[in-house]
């Protein structure tokens, strides 16, 4: 059909992309690659796969940017939110998920749908006509890079992620680890008892560091550097970066309570988070790592708690490309060489899950649109989608151009509102405010059915 919507991968842009144009009626085709062409970071061919972390992070919606982004996300009917509340964990604040649930849910809604059809096979080359999304994420397959980097006249950059180990609950002492949120935070005690932390005294943790800074590493291939996208540092990296790196970022032990010493202070605290909904499995929050599995499972077992830790999946390095999107997007995220191609996600040079959902789900509504002969009104840079769109488009330095979560950073000011740290309470509500009435008359003026189930 003429007016088929063509998405080439099937991760969260491609998933929330589809679930968009389809629900306004377009025939959508998604061509995913796995599992008859696999990638070293995915174990499955199901459709918006989590690879890495199993959280959407904060989804506090009045004081938090990823959290409005989690809003509006579902004020749009999007796909992703609604199956990642269905089978949402205890996080505390966060929203996180049991990832194969997750991820075999959105297959089965999309297989489901009467207009998605999900057709198997890589795409290498750049077509030439029709009306297409690209959405293959960070591990964009090596003939469909080659094929973008020849037609952009500029090599795609690339920054390393690295992959948290995930525990086997039942190998963890619990004599000497806990549950609790940092600052009890949650309405429910389930909520409040999401994380498991293993304490660690001053010798301990600088045992640790040490061990950690000598450890074997993954050797980078000739020609490769290690660009790190700054929220997802390896924590050798971190720790490379002063001593006490780690005790300000993933294992900092504020807000907590040690039960088992309760007068006792811990110099530093890991945390793990429930990875599945049966809670055996846990993930080590933050511990990203390029170091080799030997020496992983070495050092790790020096965390208290963890000295008999049976690992379900050790971490993991990868290359990850993304556009110069400044350069080559126009600010309907359409190629600007080839306006018949959009591009959505992680390639388009924003980071997480979140904002590779939120950017799908805006290239698929802009397709659907497109597609139908209407022509929304711009995105409103107000609203957390819009500020990022607009960050990726036009609002970055192409010269520095580097993957970016979305942040209040990338918002404009509110006229009248203090700055620094007295009245940031006060701006991130205004802030959440405004771009939720941004966010609905942009939705109210270009309506999509909304259809969760």
């Amino acid at each position: 059909m003429t007016n088929t919507l063509h998405i080439i991968g099937g991760g969260m842009a491609g998933s929330e992309a589809a679930w968009q144009a389809a629900s306004h009626g377009i025939p959508v085709t998604i061509h995913e690659m796995r599992p008859e062409t696999g990638t070293f970071a995915h174990q499955t061919g199901d459709l918006a796969e989590m690879v890495c972390s199993n959280s959407f992070r904060s989804d506090d919606d009045e004081q938090n940017a990823v959290g409005l982004l989690h809003w509006e996300m579902r004020a749009a009917g999007g796909l992703i939110m609604a199956m990642a509340d269905r089978h949402r964990l205890p996080a505390g604040g966060a929203l996180a998920v049991d990832r194969d649930a997750f991820a075999r849910a959105v297959t089965e809604t999309l297989r489901a749908h009467p207009l998605v059809t999900v057709a198997p096979g890589e795409i290498s080359a750049l077509p030439e006509d029709g009306t297409w999304i690209i959405a293959t994420g960070p591990l964009t397959s090596q003939g469909l890079g080659q094929a973008i980097a020849a037609e952009t006249g500029a090599e795609a950059l690339a920054f390393f992620d690295a992959i948290a180990p995930i525990v086997y609950h039942d190998s963890i002492d619990m004599s000497r680890a806990w549950m609790q949120s940092r600052y009890d935070k949650g309405e429910t005690e389930e909520e409040r008892t999401a994380y498991l932390n293993c304490p660690m005294d001053r010798d301990q943790y600088e045992a640790f560091i040490d061990a950690l800074l000598a450890a074997d590493k993954t050797e980078f291939h000739e020609g490769e550097t290690a660009g790190y996208f700054d929220g997802c540092l390896p924590i050798e990296v971190m720790a490379e970066r002063g001593r006490e790196t780690l005790r300000h970022g993933p294992m900092k032990p504020v807000g907590l309570t040690n039960p088992h010493q309760p007068d006792v202070k811990p110099h530093a605290v890991v945390q793990l988070r429930r990875d599945n909904a049966l809670g055996t499995l846990y993930n080590i929050v933050g511990f990203q790592t390029k170091m080799k599995y030997g020496a992983q499972a070495d050092v790790f077992k020096m965390i208290p708690g963890l000295e008999n830790a049976r690992f379900a999946r050790l971490g993991g390095i990868h290359r990850n490309t993304f556009l110069n999107s400044p350069t080559l997007l126009d600010d309907q995220m359409r190629l600007k060489s080839r306006p018949h191609i959009r591009f959505a996600g992680q390639i388009t040079g924003v980071e997480g899950y979140v904002e590779s959902a939120a950017m799908g789900l805006l290239a698929g509504r802009l397709a659907a649109a497109e597609l139908s002969g209407k022509t929304p009104p711009p995105v409103p840079q107000d609203s957390a989608m819009g500020a990022l769109i607009h960050h990726i488009t036009g609002g970055a330095e192409a010269k520095t151009f580097q993957p970016m979560n979305v942040n209040f950073g990338l918002f404009r000011p509110v006229d009248g509102l203090k700055g620094g740290r007295r009245g940031r309470k006060d701006r991130y509500k205004a802030y959440t405010d405004r771009g939720k009435e941004a966010w609905q008359g942009w939705l109210d003026a270009y309506p999509l059915p909304r259809q969760t189930d």
